[in-house]
């Protein structure tokens, strides 16, 4: 990355100008990794140990800034733990991503952590603008040689850069596209900003579909091909094209302002009388989309489908008698109900409203040999899950229901065990309850691509009444464990709740699936506890943005 740049120090900042400045000045003072990329130590050196000093920290921090704003890829590799990594990221800085100066500000350290902010101009044939962002660095003392090195993760270069991913400038590879709602609406980052990697993934696969002309970016370069590639600074704009969605923005709105509530949440709304999807909101740390890709047990979310195989194999209906004690063994495994609450004599209904696992487990011994398939044959029969097949024009998972035998299968008859569920997927639960028969989710229309759509056998009519029931009076009941969430909702209403133990996790991960009109949506707050605590509110808040 030597450019004929040099770095002027200007009050703590450091500054990518034109001219030239070797490693030497500064590599004296600080040391740093071997030539051949790792770390070395002098034989007649003492090896320090430790954390880092806040000198330490100070000086490396400094040293690495410094070499990185002046251009000097080498050097500040050598400031690394990583050099053979490092280095070729930080050539690319100015030979692949064109950033032609940078104005670096470290911040005050916090702990061995260095805050800073990046002020640089992106220059690609002829078109220049400026590009500004904040990252920052961890300082750990080096494993061989003692010294202080700067942590190498590619975020320290940008927090938007990933394992194995690049910065890149140049003209885009796609067109840029205007995302528009079913209405219409468009669709932006900047209003719906969980819209970003999911319009950069339509732009990635329908982007040269949609008439559009490339402009000038700088974007982040995925290495793996079912990650789209991310635009973080237009410096010309092309001729976007038009890419119509089935997103509401009321309703993707909403979700945005409800997944903000609780940090690790995701929520989908799907219409169950089309399978349009109508939002997908994520607020995550790692930015990534658990709304369509997440793959976790759902909990008692599960139930419905549950309660659907139940009642097609004639193993109990809404108003029969059923049994809740407060734990029952299976296999040599004892399960619980919350709190070891039990309910005397319910009927299903009621044991569905409390959310008694006792009641959904005792199927197990009464399906005998077909105890480990049932349910997972219910869930691709029926509601289209776990078949690898939907098409929704974006990256989805479609729920994992692996057969199980022993304790695994009790497991599973409540949602935990080896079964695996996206929001989507429970949404989409959801909707085929309260539609009675399975439409595959989509995002854009199948008219675009031609593309095949899942299919599942329509519920009996029996069946699909039973769950909507069962659904209703979780929401409206008494006693139902939906009721509080759901109090704010209108229209024609059910629900179901739920909370999935994950290990090592101290607090169950909180689910919550409903329907209020022609509208289902499923969220799921990660240690958010409880379903109706955390979960709850984001799908209540959801589905009253609905028709």
């Amino acid at each position: 990355m030597r450019s004929g740049a040099k770095v002027a120090v200007v009050g703590g900042v450091f500054v990518l100008v034109a001219g030239g400045l070797g490693y030497g000045a500064y590599s004296v003072v600080l040391g740093g990794g071997g030539a051949d990329g790792t770390e070395s130590a002098s034989a007649s050196s003492e090896v320090r140990t430790g954390p880092p000093s806040k000198s330490e920290i100070e000086e490396t921090s400094k040293g690495f800034l410094k070499a990185w704003a002046s251009g000097d890829a080498t050097a500040a590799a050598l400031l690394t733990n990583n050099r053979d990594i490092a280095e070729p990221l930080l050539t690319g800085y100015g030979e692949e991503a064109h950033v032609t100066k940078a104005v670096i500000t470290p911040g005050a350290a916090v702990g061995t952590k260095v805050p800073y902010t990046v002020k640089a101009t992106v220059s690609y044939e002829g078109k220049t603008k400026p590009w500004s962002y904040a990252s920052e660095l961890t300082v750990v003392r080096g494993l061989t040689t003692g010294k202080a090195l700067v942590d190498w993760q590619p975020t320290v270069i940008h927090p938007q850069l990933t394992e194995g991913a690049s910065l890149k400038t140049g003209e885009s590879s796609t067109a840029a596209i205007e995302a528009v709602d079913h209405n219409g609406k468009v669709l932006d980052k900047e209003k719906y900003p969980s819209l970003g990697p999911i319009i950069d993934a339509l732009r990635e696969k329908y982007g040269d579909t949609t008439g559009g002309s490339p402009g000038i970016e700088t974007w982040v370069q995925s290495e793996a091909e079912d990650v789209p590639n991310t635009t973080l600074l237009t410096l010309a704009k092309g001729k976007p094209g038009r890419l119509q969605t089935t997103l509401d923005k009321n309703v993707q709105a909403a979700a945005e302002q409800a997944v903000k509530r609780f940090p690790e949440t995701s929520v989908v709304a799907v219409q169950p009388s089309t399978g349009a999807i109508q939002a997908i909101a994520n607020n995550r740390a790692d930015g990534y989309n658990a709304a369509m890709t997440g793959q976790l047990a759902p909990g008692s979310t599960m139930k419905i489908v549950t309660a659907a195989m139940i009642i097609q194999n004639g193993l109990g209906s809404m108003n029969e008698k059923v049994e809740c004690p407060s734990t029952v063994s299976w296999e040599g495994v004892t399960f619980h109900n919350l709190k070891d609450f039990s309910i005397a004599a319910p009927t299903l209904r009621d044991a569905f409203a409390r959310s008694c696992n006792t009641t959904f487990i005792k199927p197990v011994k009464l399906l005998g040999a077909r105890a480990g398939t049932a349910l997972g044959q219910e869930a691709r029969d029926y509601f289209g899950l776990g078949q690898d097949n939907w098409k929704t024009g974006l990256q989805s998972f479609d729920g994992s229901i692996p057969e199980s035998s022993g304790a695994e299968t009790a497991a599973s008859y409540i949602g935990q065990g080896k079964l695996l569920m996206s929001p989507l997927n429970m949404a989409s639960v959801t909707a085929t309850a309260k539609q009675g028969a399975f439409k595959q989710p989509y995002i854009v229309p199948r008219e675009l691509d031609g593309r095949p759509f899942a299919t599942a056998r329509p519920l009996p009519g029996s069946v699909a009444q039973q769950l909507r029931e069962m659904m209703r009076y979780t929401a409206t009941g008494p006693s139902g464990t939906g009721r509080a969430a759901m109090s704010s909702v209108g229209g024609d209403k059910g629900a179901k709740t739920g909370s999935a133990e994950v290990d090592g996790q101290g607090t169950s991960n909180s689910w919550f699936t409903g329907f209020s009109n022609d509208l289902a949506a499923a969220a799921v707050v990660q240690s958010g506890g409880h379903g109706g605590d955390a979960a709850g509110p984001v799908v209540a808040a959801v589905l009253r943005a609905g028709p």
